[in-house]
């Protein structure tokens, strides 16, 4: 006979985790399936400072607490999978994967996360990899005593700008705004960094060497001016895309692609719920999508009691 879970978690980041920690801690069978290594985007980050009651820590090492967590409560984790099929709008949910495995659910909770996303310049998937990185902890200690560049003006863009002057001799951070979006306390830290320098109001137009990384050229948007800025390597930190392609068709999108989804985290199909860097929303902090995901999984237990 086959099993049945009461909630399947599709996804296994933050909020797949945290969704899996309150379900199975709720008495709830639960299985979480993810397409890659469990953790998301923050396996990739280099400290976390800001998530309460938890002094500074690496990405990494907070994942795997919540990963031990969540098994503790009795939740089932099952990682580098594929899934080929979803059936979402019958009574019980269900999902194919390319090894021809099903698995069944009551409910669903739709936790995949989101990627870097890309500029699409001249160079930039020549050099993806040899110069171009969108993730400074795992590519990092190639630059050691080098100049590199950061392009972005948010939080993730501040904070790993400072993070890489540990490592690199020089950082120049672009941005295209004459100011930032971070927090105030991360442009604080970025600014008084002796060894990171700013090039405001300014976008990369082109990515250029032979074999490496040598030159981005860079246009300052008020004067049109355009210079080079000889550089190692270049990290990529402007913002990040849902990884929703497989949802479209079958839960309601926007038109940036997120899951649409009211306060209780209800998408618009009965019994299937969202949260994290998946859905629409304004803020992207790991303390988010560990709420969204609290909250998702008490509204997949409410579902299920009726």
């Amino acid at each position: 006979m086959d099993t049945i879970y009461d909630v399947m978690i599709l996804g296994g980041g933050p909020a797949g985790l945290t969704a899996g920690i309150y379900a199975s801690r709720a008495k709830l069978k639960t299985l979480v399936l993810n397409i890659g290594a469990i953790g998301g985007q923050i396996v990739v980050t280099d400290e976390i400072a800001n998530y309460p009651g938890v002094e500074t820590t690496k990405g990494y090492s907070l994942a795997r607490v919540m990963k031990k967590q969540a098994r503790e409560f009795g939740c089932t984790i099952k990682s580098n999978i594929n899934i080929i099929e979803y059936d979402l709008r019958s009574e019980i949910k269900a999902v194919t994967l390319d090894d021809g495995q099903i698995f069944k659910s009551r409910a669903i909770i739709l936790t995949p996360g989101g990627r870097p996303r890309s500029l699409n310049l001249p160079g930039e998937d020549k050099f993806r990899g040899t110069g171009i990185s969108y993730c400074a902890t795992c590519d990092g200690d190639f630059f050691q005593d080098k100049e590199i560049m950061v392009i972005g003006g948010g939080n993730s863009a501040l904070e790993e700008a400072d993070s890489l002057t540990r490592i690199a001799s020089k950082v120049t951070i672009v941005h295209q705004f004459d100011h930032f979006q971070a927090f105030e306390h991360a442009v604080k830290i970025a600014k008084a960094n002796p060894k990171i320098n700013f090039f405001m109001e300014s976008e990369p137009r082109e990515f250029v060497g032979d074999d490496n990384l040598k030159t981005v050229r860079i246009e300052h948007l008020p004067t049109g001016k355009l210079s080079e800025i000889n550089v190692s390597g270049v990290f990529l930190f402007v913002g990040y895309l849902p990884n929703t392609e497989f949802l479209d068709g079958l839960v309601a999108l926007n038109d940036r692609k997120e899951i649409v989804v009211d306060p209780d985290m209800k998408t618009n199909i009965p019994g299937v719920f969202a949260a994290g860097d998946c859905i629409a929303k304004k803020y992207r902090q790991v303390t988010t999508a560990v709420g969204e995901a609290t909250v998702a999984a008490l509204s997949a237990g409410d579902y299920l009691r009726g």
